[in-house]
């Protein structure tokens, strides 16, 4: 999990107030298909079920299912970790938060099905309805901050691996909030940068809301480390060649102008 002090936060997203345009924040991810022959999806309507994922993240950054079989639609803890597979193709995903005054930051899609036609299809039906999100990214707050959401069907939040949002199962749009006050109780600390995590699941037809408010800072997730250029690696492996070991240490090879 991240956590760092900065000197002075970044912000996320497209800020253009030199332009005197309102800046935005980017929650960005991936989101993998499925499809109805997939367990969990297109099955039971559970209705929510609170409880069946685990208050941290696992060790590969992802949820856990931890409910008996059955419970909440979710056949199997196998079945759950499916869902963050690419098994039926999956696809980079940007949803932009716009500013909509007083601090406050907005998403909303009452018809939340961003990628009908594509992957593995709509299956005859009027939109892709099966799919797994998994967005990214860090974030900062104040004791004063808040996160909203409204919307169907599973919705997990995760800051610094611990979950703060728990609204698993089928259902229709439910909403649930915290506040940077919850943050602090959970021993996180003002103005230091934590991982976010939101995973998300539509898995049944024939709503899907996305409806996300908050006042939290949210910053992309910090790239990769670079992959050294081929080039550099075999200049690394020409100098090496020009050592020899010699009693334990090395020495340079000897060469004649």
């Amino acid at each position: 999990m991240t956590r760092r002090f900065p000197s002075k936060l970044v912000l996320c997203a497209v800020a253009l107030g030199l332009s005197g345009a309102a800046q935005a924040y980017m929650l960005t991810g991936t989101i993998y298909d499925h499809v109805i022959a997939d367990a969990d999806f297109e099955d039971s309507i559970s209705g929510l079920a609170t409880g069946m994922v685990s208050s941290t993240l696992g060790a590969d950054g992802l949820p856990d299912y931890i409910g008996a079989g059955g419970y909440g639609g979710v056949a199997s803890a196998a079945s759950f970790d499916h869902w963050w597979t690419d098994s039926h193709g999956s696809k980079a995903v940007s949803l932009e938060l716009a500013d909509i005054g007083g601090g406050l930051f907005s998403y909303s899609d009452s018809s939340f099905f961003p990628i009908d036609g594509e992957l593995a299809g709509n299956e005859g039906l009027s939109h892709n309805y099966h799919f797994a999100m998994h967005l990214k990214g860090t974030t900062t707050f104040k004791s004063t901050d808040s996160f909203s959401f409204t919307g169907d069907d599973d919705l997990w939040v995760y800051v610094d691996g611990k979950l703060m949002m728990d609204l698993g199962g089928v259902h229709g749009p439910v909403g649930s909030s915290f506040s940077g006050a919850d943050l602090l109780a959970m021993g996180l600390l003002e103005d230091v940068v934590y991982d976010l995590d939101i995973f998300f699941a539509e898995r049944h037809t024939s709503l899907s809301n996305f409806h996300v408010t908050t006042s939290l800072r949210i910053e992309p997730p910090p790239p990769p480390p670079p992959v050294p250029e081929p080039g550099v690696l075999l200049l690394l492996a020409m100098g090496l060649a020009g050592l020899t070991l010699r009693g334990g240490r090395l020495h340079p090879v000897e060469t004649e102008l």
